[in-house]
């Protein structure tokens, strides 16, 4: 099986791996690989050129169209669309390697072997990245092994951490991005697909993203609200999605560091278990945060939070918030709070000398 990357380790490896190396990254649909590729090469000036290679019917697609050269003779292959004629490097992203045709695997090898397609050699400092599906509800191509072994194989693996850091960068709704932090199992459909392996509609990353763009849209959901909900991610996670946004939903983390004393009623009637989800989502949250956002408002909150949790005798979950600082997991958040907010450390320390 390939070595488990997340998008960490991914822009790492993009890094230091030698542009003069193919890279090939294994996954499930919706992920959200062009993207990351395309947002980090933006930012070395680089172009990503992304072909579809599942929806190419025909060589011709990907080579160009034959002419002859009235001087030779001979027949030549004009360049395709998407061929770098200013003679700038791209990355070529080659998408659904697995979907594509066996003719169309024929044409990739020489370009992955020798960067040249018909002839046509790509730019010096050009580089090819492909991704493949994974999974048993695609349709796809048995790849040569000699194919393969002209790839860096990666089995690329986002952590849902990532997936919400991301989307709040990106502003999507705060309810969609809160469902996801406690419920991880929906982001990709893992658990539905366990359930009922025959369910036609899964969610996927993208899929959030676009329930994001109705929920914004959306102050109080209706029952349509639901219905297209349902559609874009399907019946049972969006029946889960809706129950979490109930009056009954447990905070996030981003509200609670942001003002806790405005939610501070609200998680007073929460059981341990419902404290345990909220302590292990303000961990994740403060394990992506920048240190420059820590100070001040967010420490702050945090502080209330955790000295609220000890003075009102919610041994249980404070123990659990000990717990969770102590196996070094969000090893990020731990630096944060043991730079930056002493007091909360102090906090966790009696409370762990005095068991």
């Amino acid at each position: 099986m390939a070595v488990s990357i997340n998008t960490k380790e991914l822009e790492e490896l993009l890094r230091t791996v030698p542009y003069t190396q193919n890279v090939m990254l294994v996954g499930r649909h919706g992920i959200g690989k062009s993207q990351i590729l395309e947002r980090y090469f933006s930012t070395q000036g680089q172009k990503v050129v992304s072909l579809f290679l599942g929806q190419m019917s025909d060589p011709g697609d990907l080579i160009g169209i034959p002419h002859k050269n009235e001087k030779t003779g001979k027949t030549e292959f004009m360049p395709p669309y998407w061929f770098p004629l200013d003679g700038h490097p791209i990355v070529l992203f080659l998408d659904e390697l697995n979907r594509a045709r066996p003719e169309i695997l024929q044409t990739i090898m020489d370009l992955a072997l020798n960067k040249k397609l018909a002839g046509r050699s790509l730019p010096e400092g050009s580089r090819i990245i492909s991704a493949v599906n994974e999974g048993d509800e695609y349709q796809l191509t048995d790849l040569d092994p000699a194919l393969v072994s002209r790839f860096n194989v990666y089995y690329f693996q986002p952590t849902v951490a990532e997936w919400v850091a991301w989307a709040r960068s990106k502003g999507l709704d705060g309810r969609v991005v809160g469902f996801i932090e406690n419920h991880e199992d929906y982001l990709d459909g893992e658990m539905l697909r366990i359930l009922d392996p025959g369910l036609e509609k899964l969610p996927d990353r993208r899929a959030w993203e676009r329930v994001s763009e109705v929920m914004v849209r959306t102050a109080t959901p209706t029952d349509t609200t639901k219905k297209i909900v349902a559609g874009i991610v399907g019946a049972k996670a969006a029946a889960r999605f809706f129950e979490s946004i109930s009056e009954e939903r447990v905070l996030s983390a981003q509200e609670v560091l942001r003002d806790f004393e405005a939610v501070r009623e609200q998680a007073s009637h929460y059981r341990v278990a419902e404290l345990a989800v909220l302590n292990e989502s303000l961990f994740r949250y403060l394990d992506q945060l920048p240190e420059a956002d820590f100070a001040g408002t967010v420490a702050g909150n945090l502080l209330a939070y955790v000295s609220w949790l000890v003075d009102k005798g919610y041994r249980e979950a404070m123990a659990q918030f000990c717990n969770v600082f102590e196996s070094a997991q969000y090893s990020h958040a731990n630096f944060l709070i043991l730079q930056a907010a002493p007091e909360v450390y102090s906090r966790i320390s009696d409370f762990i000398s005095n068991l």
